[in-house]
């Protein structure tokens, strides 16, 4: 298996979650690490800390592990991933 961490700021650990079960992933665990595991893929939700850029500006930051049985996977599922988490201003 290939892996790769990741960060993701601003978005909530369970929403993040969310996303890996709408991938067809299934929680394994009820706890840090939050496992997902699908037929190809498996994902850790690692941790979740609040950055502090200001008094005001607090956002959290969560690491995730992703793996795949081949490096073409785990791009294809870091891809799928990536548009889930996609915010777009306005």
């Amino acid at each position: 298996m290939v892996d790769r961490i990741l960060e993701f700021r601003g978005i909530n650990r369970e929403h993040l979650g969310m996303y890996f079960e709408e991938l067809g992933g299934r929680l394994v665990t009820d706890s840090f690490p939050f496992v997902y595991e699908a037929e190809s893929w498996k994902a850790e939700i690692l941790s979740e800390n609040e950055l502090t850029f200001t008094k005001t500006f607090i956002v959290n930051a969560v690491h995730i592990r992703f793996a795949a049985e081949s490096v073409e996977d785990l791009d294809q599922l870091i891809k799928n991933y990536r548009y889930k988490t996609t915010r777009v201003g306005g």
